[in-house]
């Protein structure tokens, strides 16, 4: 195999990888377009590597292009599953439609950030002091029903294979179950029916390298939001672990197939030299 990597602290000891920084994608566009895979590029590379080179990424496009922005992601959501996602307004931030959005939504309710992650950029909106701080931050209005909850569940999926499936119990500061916010970590058993979910949107939607957010509500999961990158506090056997799952997804792939696939020859792979 002959791969390149953008991210080496996440293929660390893959064999028969060029790993590069992002910015000598110019300096190794023969080996890139050579590429078998083409591991953890920056967003900004995506356009260049598909269209111009003909890479076959991992992640996945759609990883990339619905993970990039909440809004895309939430329309996906409603698309595909709209019984398992918030109830979700996204408007243009006009003094109108603010006005109307706190006078309709039920309160209190959650206000995002189109391109956040971590926690950041969520806020639970209970006055009006909220409300108005959170509309000096953005020119879209993201707003979602406020789901009863304490606690979510982190689900990492990787190609059709559940990595590990945890509770993220919420933080003393509370509203924020994400670990990086002070959330904690429960492995209790996590109910099927959000294993189920985070699944079918995986395949639905062909992300294949994703931790995703489920919230249970008297039983009925609803999908919060995935993240292409995610952190490993919750992965038992951390980094060494998803690496692995992450070899086998991409050894087990390497022949192309589907109707993206079937026009490009199979070419002599030659080996390539690590570099720093």
């Amino acid at each position: 195999m002959a791969w390149v990597s953008f991210d080496v602290f996440r293929t660390l000891g893959f064999a028969d990888t060029l790993q590069l920084k992002p910015e000598a994608v110019f300096k190794y566009k023969a080996q890139i377009a050579e590429a078998e895979w083409v591991l953890f590029p920056e967003y900004w590379q995506l356009n260049a590597l598909t269209c111009g080179l003909k890479a076959r990424v991992f992640p996945s496009e759609s990883s990339y292009r619905l993970g990039h922005n909440k809004i895309e992601m939430t329309r996906a959501f409603e698309l595909v599953a709209p019984g398992n996602t918030p109830s979700t307004r996204i408007v243009a931030n006009t003094p109108e439609n603010a006005q109307h959005l706190w006078e309709t939504m039920d309160h209190p309710f959650v206000a995002k950030l189109p391109k956040a992650a971590r926690g950041s950029g969520v806020w639970l909106i209970e006055g009006r002091e909220d409300w108005h701080a959170y509309l000096e931050k953005t020119d879209v209005l993201y707003v979602q029903e406020w789901l009863p909850i304490d606690r979510d569940i982190r689900i990492v999926i990787v190609g059709d294979q559940v990595v590990t499936a945890y509770w993220r119990l919420q933080a003393a500061q509370g509203f924020y179950n994400n670990v990086s916010k002070g959330g904690f970590v429960d492995r209790s058993p996590v109910p099927q029916a959000a294993i189920d979910l985070a699944l079918y949107l995986a395949r639905t939607l062909e992300i294949n390298h994703a931790g995703w957010d489920i919230a249970m509500v008297g039983g009925h999961p609803y999908v919060i939001e995935f993240n292409r990158l995610f952190g490993n506090q919750g992965i038992e056997g951390g980094d060494a672990r998803l690496r692995e799952t992450i070899l086998q997804y991409l050894q087990q792939s390497s022949v192309p197939t589907g109707p993206n696939y079937p026009t490009r020859p199979a070419t002599p792979r030659r080996r390539l030299k690590r570099v720093a």
